[in-house]
């Protein structure tokens, strides 16, 4: 075995996606998930399952007892409505949680964490396109303060207790396993009423732009930056590519064979207009870029949701 790796979230539509590949790249995985929006049925048999909180004191125990070498952290509360109605709960999961992460991390040793962030939330309205690392972040709702909240407390846990990190700003992440109920994601929530024989609702007049990357290749990225001692910290993990709402929408309906047409409602406050990600800094340092562009990665989607 190469090591030890505790992935918080790991029963999670992302977190599941990179224990599987830590699993075929020789890791021993231990997965922590409170399964409120994770299940269960995503953990990979090969990986032992806690059911723990991030954000309680149980979470120790299991560091106690696993003695993780490295950690990938990616529970969290992540819809971006959800953390603008509910902000305190946004921030207890996703600040207070990560504090209690990192405590654990320092506390047990572990040699490296790898954190997920969000460069669709993080970099607010952009000033200029693509946005690089060096962006102005200046989120415009709770969800990307909360974010980019911990990324300060990662760079504190380096510089007061020398706890190595990497941190990954992810784009517009959708894929097989992604819960069009439980989990923030247009594609997964278009799929999902349309497998139900529902209208598909467009907030606004659909024409907002998201970078959207494939989950397979997000898994890859934090794969690279486990292993990878970068001299960079933040890595944008994006396709660099904008997609309207309305293009996911015909995309889908392509692959799905549907006829269905979507009924328009009024915009969310808290999102952003136009988005897409610089992603040469991830190249350069970890050698890593998508592979997979936005009509396969809807198709294969799309498949997982008809076999479900």
């Amino acid at each position: 075995m190469k090591g030890k790796v505790l992935v918080t979230g790991g029963a999670g539509f992302i977190g599941s996606n990179i224990v599987d590949l830590l699993i075929k790249n020789g890791y021993d995985v231990v997965v922590v998930d409170n399964l409120v929006t994770g299940n269960q049925e995503n953990v990979n048999k090969k990986a032992r399952f806690c059911n723990a909180d991030i954000t309680k004191p149980e979470l120790r125990k299991v560091f106690e007892k696993e003695k993780p070498d490295f950690v990938i952290h990616e529970a969290a509360q992540i819809n971006v409505r959800k953390s603008v109605t509910e902000p305190m709960f946004d921030a207890e999961s996703n600040i207070i949680g990560t504090i209690n992460v990192l405590e654990c991390c320092r506390d047990f040793k572990v040699k490296k964490i790898v954190y997920s962030s969000s460069g669709g939330a993080c970099y607010g309205n952009p000033e200029c396109m693509p946005c690089d690392e060096k962006h102005p972040v200046n989120p415009i709702c709770h969800y990307g303060v909360s974010k980019h909240a911990a990324e300060h407390y990662l760079f504190l846990y380096n510089f007061l207790y020398g706890l190595e990190y990497t941190i990954l700003r992810y784009a517009n992440v959708y894929g097989p396993r992604q819960d069009p109920k439980g989990e923030a994601g247009v594609i997964a929530i278009f799929m999902g009423r349309i497998k139900e024989g529902k209208i598909p609702l467009i907030f606004g007049d659909g024409k907002k732009t998201r970078d959207y990357v494939f989950v397979a290749d997000v898994a890859n990225a934090n794969l690279l930056a486990l292993e990878k001692k970068t001299r960079s910290r933040i890595f944008n993990i994006g396709t660099g590519k904008e997609t309207s709402v309305n293009e996911i929408f015909s995309l889908i309906k392509k692959a799905s064979g549907t006829e269905a047409e979507a009924e328009h409602v009024d915009p969310v406050p808290g999102e952003v207009d136009r988005i897409r990600l610089d992603c040469g800094l991830a190249k350069k340092e970890l050698g890593w870029q998508p592979m997979v562009q936005i009509e396969e990665g809807i198709k294969r989607t799309f498949e997982w949701f008809r076999n479900k």
